[in-house]
């Protein structure tokens, strides 16, 4: 079955993501931008107002691709939830050894417009990242790791964000192995202190049990003595 030709905005996107991606925001230029889509540049605005508008449409685009990747690389990882995070990273580290891979374009879009705040492209940006940290957070909880849930996906971000950062400037794939390492050993650290807590209230209520159990037989034996008859 033959694929839907794409409509041209989709055609632009396509063309303006694949420049931007490769040679950066302020790299590229409209006139560019609407010869490799293969448009007139009174197309490329008819559709996009600026190109601060196009650059937002291309991250707020690529928002939901790149989250179903992560959930993609969980889901059919193997093992416990640490295990599947570790799994986000080691496919991130395969992805990092092509040569076409050129880091986080979130990331980079926040470098390039790092004066502009208020920026479109900052705020698509920002609510990717926020979309990534929440779904962590779910998962997360679905495991049973519910009250250290936030403070893990955002230990969890801060080794993605950096691992994305450190990659790109050493061009070594194996920083995201590590992060991923570090990760897993994060995730199973709060898994263990749930453990222990559930231990400790199960204990604290068997101590006190005990001693409640301790304290009847100790009253029984205190009044046994009392009525009991003594010996002459």
């Amino acid at each position: 079955m033959d694929k839907p030709t794409p409509s041209t905005r989709d055609r632009i996107l396509e063309a303006a993501g694949k420049l931007f991606y490769a040679e950066g925001l302020r790299a590229v230029s409209m006139d560019g931008i609407a010869e490799t889509a293969g448009v007139t540049k009174r197309t490329l605005y008819y559709h996009f107002r600026s190109k601060d508008d196009l650059i937002a449409a291309w991250l707020e685009m690529r928002d939901q691709p790149n989250l179903a990747a992560f959930q993609h690389w969980f889901a059919r990882a193997e093992g416990d939830v640490a295990d599947k995070i570790r799994a986000i990273f080691d496919n991130l580290a395969r992805s990092a050894r092509r040569r076409t891979w050129k880091g986080c374009g979130f990331l980079r879009a926040s470098v390039e417009l790092v004066n502009m705040p208020g920026h479109p492209a900052i705020v698509a940006a920002r609510a990717h990242k926020m979309r990534v940290e929440g779904w962590l957070c779910s998962v997360l909880r679905d495991a049973g790791l519910e009250a250290g849930a936030e403070t893990l996906a955002r230990q969890i971000i801060l080794l993605l964000d950096g691992a994305f950062a450190v990659v790109l400037l050493h061009r070594d794939p194996a920083y995201f192995e590590a992060a991923g390492q570090a990760a897993a050993t994060l995730i199973r650290k709060g898994r263990d202190q749930v453990s222990d807590r559930s231990r400790g209230g199960n204990m604290r209520g068997e101590t006190r049990q005990t001693l409640s159990a301790r304290g009847c037989r100790s009253a029984l034996m205190q009044h046994h003595s009392a009525v009991s008859p003594k010996r002459t």
